[in-house]
């Protein structure tokens, strides 16, 4: 892979073993009480970061480093929506057509995701409103717009919390309640698996020249491309998980109570925009990231995917794999099993 960026070197500490030469036969007593001494030394690893990055990344800080900011994950509860339905905001639903004709929140629109970039930028005004909502059927496929559009700079951009399944039984029955399992919880492990050494990341090619154009050009990309390649089931992950670079995204006390095997924690604040961590993911690999429920994941997979690497969100997050440990230890880890706690009761529109 090329790289027409600079070459960012890092500092790597190195010990040495400092041995004394031969001595003669009247320094052979001292040279055997010796004591090897050791010296440190700065070493430089080079990172692979290609203009274009380091374009897109400067102009992303610049305007506030929404990812390490404490509005990321913006999501919202669907009871908070429900009390704000006759305050100024709008809701956009991006689910099928035929999903939102069968049922919707009233005075939702329907919107098409590749169609958002377009909608926001001239179908409507999107700072006239308190809120801007985005619903899906679960959650997690909002998260991830949600994700895009707050970094495209719309920063009144909400995801509701677990979809239309927090909004009415019906939607949770055939949605987050279908999705929770505990399949895979005997073959989770409590391994500390380590980061690799980091190289660099994917280099972008959009022939932009300043971070402003360069992440409109991906933007643009990733709404055209879709919502195919976005999620990834437990099932594929649990079969073969060394085809996979796993990161789990969530506290190390829950990290360290068992993760998918060889999953690689990375703490959240402290991980996106950050080149030396981001270098330490593999650009030759698909990225799977993980969480709790699927929603701080589903923002942190675009913002991976903003930047090159083939990343997916696990759909339902822990849910989809250990959801009885979830529930079992609840309270002492602060787990989000999905519960009928979550669900309610409010009206829809067809």
């Amino acid at each position: 892979m090329k790289h027409h960026g600079r070459i960012i070197l890092l500092p790597v500490l190195a010990i040495f073993l400092l041995f004394p030469g031969c001595a003669g036969e009247e320094d052979k007593r001292a040279k055997e009480n010796q004591i090897s001494e050791t010296q440190s030394t700065s070493l430089e690893v080079a990172l692979q970061i290609s203009n274009e990055t380091e374009l897109l990344l400067k102009d992303l800080s610049e305007n506030g480093d929404y990812v390490n900011g404490r509005n990321f994950p913006s999501l919202i509860k669907a009871s908070a929506v429900y009390d704000q339905l006759e305050n100024k905001i709008l809701i956009v639903d991006i689910r099928s057509k035929n999903e939102f004709s069968v049922g919707h929140i009233k005075g939702a629109v329907n919107k098409n995701f590749a169609a958002l970039p377009v909608y926001f930028e001239s179908g409507i005004k999107p700072f006239e409103y308190d809120r801007i909502i985005l619903v899906s059927s679960d959650g997690q496929v909002s998260s991830y717009a949600t994700s895009l559009l707050r970094l495209m700079g719309y920063g009144n951009v909400y995801a509701m919390r677990w979809g239309m399944s927090g909004w009415d039984n019906t939607y949770a029955q055939n949605g987050w309640f279908a999705g929770c399992s505990s399949e895979f919880q005997d073959q989770i492990e409590t391994t500390i698996n380590e980061k690799p050494a980091g190289k660099g990341m994917p280099e972008l090619n959009t022939g932009m020249s300043t971070g402003e154009e360069i992440g409109t050009a991906r933007f643009k990309y990733l709404f055209i491309k879709g919502l195919a390649e976005v999620m990834i089931e437990a099932s594929d992950i649990f079969s073969n998980p060394q085809d996979y670079y796993i990161i789990n995204y969530d506290r190390r006390d829950k990290y360290e109570s068992g993760h998918i095997p060889g999953a690689i924690r990375y703490k959240p604040g402290a991980t996106l925009s950050i080149v030396e961590e981001m270098a330490t993911i593999p650009a030759d690999k698909i990225v799977v990231v993980y969480c709790g429920t699927g929603h701080n994941s589903g923002f942190v997979t675009a913002y991976l995917r903003l930047f090159g690497y083939d990343a997916r969100t696990l759909r339902y997050g822990n849910n989809s794999f250990m959801y009885e440990k979830m529930i079992a230890d609840r309270a002492t880890l602060s787990w989000l099993p999905f519960t009928s706690a979550d669900v309610n009761d409010y009206k829809f529109v067809k």
